[in-house]
């Protein structure tokens, strides 16, 4: 659905306005604050570069920014390459590719299609608040399962639950992984860093739907913030209102902080927790991933309670077991930069113009 009858906006940027197939841009009272820069893309097909260790070839990314404003995300850099600031900008400056599954359609119907797959979320999330307005996801998701091609999402969207019929369907025609991102309880906290997101209670809601369903639901419990949700009562508290919610599998990792995502987060801590700022400039010190004593630590405090919960036999987020042949992620993985058991970077290397990926409309 479109916006008929609002106003375009007059300041839009000089950089948007020559945004390749820019039609127009748009603000409405239902998202006070947001402007939507609607796009005709060219292509939303994304290769992912050989050289990144994802566990998948190619993404779809129909929205570029996130409403969830999450204050941590690492895909904040890549607003920078259409000359928005990674902060407020990422927030508030939404590009919607309006004509994603048509072209989508297209892209998938060449000969040359090898039905790779393909995975969505990796970048920005396809069902943020938008995309209760837009709907683009189940003309994407129809085009994928008509094209024979494999694919997973992972969101923190509660709208998913509206294409949970069409997901079910389609997942009787190709492989399907479903995957939701929460990695805290405290709905306090929450507000805080995801401050656009569904509430911990409602995202728990949607794991149990999906198990409900009868779909596998594969949790990515990224990132876990040092000092505030990296206790043994926060991660007991969360693993086991997972395995209650009928997750299927749980991804655990520390947070990392990449240029534009650190500086954001760095300027959040000083505002709200200030007496972390020191303690966080010496754990990243190294770059934008904690050093590798805490990573370690980390790493055997989750592996410690996965077990307790029944996590610890559970496969991962796109890992299918070996020799399962689900497209291109099977039996594959990608390998943590710190050497740990249970914290891959699934999307660490995504998103930016190295990768090859998002970077075209």
């Amino acid at each position: 659905m479109r916006w008929a009858g609002q106003e375009t906006t007059a300041e839009t940027s000089d950089a948007l306005l020559s945004l390749q197939g820019l039609v127009r841009s748009v603000r409405t009272p239902e998202f006070a604050g947001v402007t939507f820069h609607e796009v005709a893309s060219k292509s939303v097909l994304n290769k992912v570069a050989k050289t990144s260790s994802m566990p998948f070839g190619w993404t779809v990314n129909p929205y570029r920014g996130c409403s969830h404003a999450c204050v941590y995300c690492f895909a904040r850099r890549t607003h920078t390459y259409l000359d928005l600031d990674a902060g407020l900008d990422f927030d508030s400056q939404l590009v919607v590719k309006v004509n994603a599954p048509e072209v989508l359609r297209r892209e998938l119907a060449k000969p040359s299609w090898q039905r790779e797959h393909v995975a969505m979320g990796t970048n920005t999330d396809p069902y943020q608040r938008a995309e209760g307005r837009y709907q683009l996801m189940p003309g994407i998701i129809r085009a994928l399962a008509d094209a024979g091609t494999p694919f997973s999402i992972l969101t923190k969207g509660t709208l998913l639950a509206r294409d949970l019929p069409l997901l079910k369907s389609v997942a009787a025609e190709v492989p399907v992984s479903m995957g939701i991102s929460l990695a805290l309880l405290d709905p306090d906290l929450a507000r805080r860093v995801e401050p656009g997101t569904p509430t911990p209670k409602a995202r728990l809601d949607l794991i149990r739907r999906l198990s409900d369903a009868g779909m596998a639901c594969n949790v990515m419990a990224m990132p876990i913030l040092p000092w505030l949700t990296d206790g043994d009562e926060s991660l007991d508290a969360l693993f086991a209102a997972l395995a209650r919610a009928g997750a299927d599998s749980v991804t655990a990792g520390a947070l990392h902080l990449r240029p534009g995502a650190r500086e954001w987060f760095m300027a959040f801590l000083a505002r709200d927790y200030p007496a972390l700022v020191p303690r966080y400039r010496e754990l990243y010190a190294g770059g934008s991933y904690a050093s590798k004593e805490y990573r370690q630590w980390l790493a055997g405090r989750v592996r410690h309670f996965k077990a307790r919960h029944g996590f610890d036999r559970r496969r991962s987020f796109l890992r299918p077991p070996r020799g399962s042949g689900t497209g291109a992620a099977a039996g594959s993985g990608a390998a943590d930069p710190g050497g740990t058991a249970d914290t891959p970077a699934l999307f660490g290397a995504e998103g930016g113009r190295q990768a090859g990926t998002d970077t075209l409309f």
